[in-house]
């Protein structure tokens, strides 16, 4: 190998520092920039650290020399990495790791797959200690029914029940019970201050109050009625109204085709991804004018047609004018499927 391609961790380039940002890109081009160690000002120059010789730097009015006393770069590890540092399992299996995971308050959520069957309780004990997990749940089978139900196993630690911080939001819930998506929190944050002083606003899947307690805590319509089929969701719905200290929040227990009141809405939230066969009643809940806030898992390539065309239809069908405000894609849901939210002003 010759001498100018060998590295060297103690060589720099000193620049006027007129050129220093001129050379540091150049260097960065051609792959020679040491990141191991700081950049450092002397004087009227500046020295950049160097993996290997670059050349001639005439036109940069720089020269190489040699010099150790760069302070060295302090390098942070992943929590991925560190995880992978900790889990005490053989090394053939660590490809195997999740480098994703959900936290709810101080329970943690994973998805393991099969390779790991054998080792699981090691693994969720190495994920547990390095992001401060008190239990560990694995994800077997998403949410199932229209209870919302999260299909989970614990497989470390102990109790579920937790409290999640978001938004300035507190949210108590077991979360081996119910349903609870820390990844829609900018929607979240969307509603939490949608809406208007003196709005009636009736949440027709409420669950624990993902929309309607932020809602209550930013907002602060006039009256949020609150409707949650599942009684242990209800449950927490009553106590994140309570610790929240929410007082103008209705919760009502039962199918919301039932519970919810007639001709009273200004503003409707359907966050549920199987909506559609709620609509007629949502016609019903909107007062003379209301703005619908429709949740739907739909295939890709429909998102621009579907939701608008099955809204429009319910609309129509109980002789309402509709008008389209706002349409977004929130996230993934399945392979081809995402979930979107429609924003729609249903009027007599």
């Amino acid at each position: 190998m010759l001498a100018a391609e060998m590295r060297d961790p103690s060589l720099v380039a000193v620049v006027p520092k007129r050129e220093a940002e001129r050379l540091r890109r150049h260097l960065r081009q051609l792959g020679l920039l040491d990141s191991g160690r700081k950049i450092a000002a002397r004087g009227a120059t500046v020295l950049i650290p160097i993996s290997r010789h670059p050349g001639n730097l005439t036109e940069f009015a720089a020269e190489i020399a040699e010099d150790t006393g760069l302070r060295e770069r302090e390098t942070r590890s992943t929590p991925f990495q560190l995880i992978t540092d900790t889990v005490a399992v053989e090394p053939r299996l660590k490809r195997f790791l999740p480098d994703k995971w959900e936290m709810i308050g101080d329970v943690l959520m994973l998805k393991l797959p099969r390779e790991l069957d054998d080792c699981k309780v090691a693994v969720a004990e190495g994920y547990a200690r390095v992001l401060g997990a008190k239990t560990v749940l694995q994800d077997v089978a998403g949410i199932d029914g229209i209870w919302r139900v999260p299909q989970v196993e614990k497989i470390w630690g102990g109790s579920t029940e937790t409290v999640h911080l978001a938004d300035g939001v507190r949210f108590k819930l077991d979360a081996a019970k119910v349903m609870f998506s820390s990844g829609n929190l900018p929607e979240r944050m969307r509603m939490a201050r949608i809406s208007r002083p003196g709005e009636t606003v009736v949440d027709m899947f409420s669950g624990i109050g993902y929309f309607a307690i932020p809602m209550a805590v930013h907002s602060r319509p006039e009256r949020i009625y609150a409707c949650e089929v599942n009684p242990v969701a209800f449950h927490y719905l009553e106590e994140n109204a309570r610790i929240n200290r929410v007082e103008d929040l209705t919760p009502l227990l039962g199918d919301c085709r039932e519970t919810a009141p007639e001709g009273v809405a200004d503003r409707i939230i359907m966050g549920y991804l199987r909506a559609q066969g709620f609509l007629d009643k949502a016609m019903m809940v909107a007062g003379p004018e209301a703005v619908l806030h429709y949740h739907e898992a739909c295939p890709n390539e429909l998102i621009g047609t579907r939701p608008w065309s099955t809204v429009r239809e319910a609309a129509e069908k109980a002789g309402r004018s509709i008008e389209q405000l706002h349409l977004q894609r929130l996230k993934s849901y399945a392979p081809g499927v995402s979930h979107i939210v429609l924003d729609a002003r249903v009027s007599r």
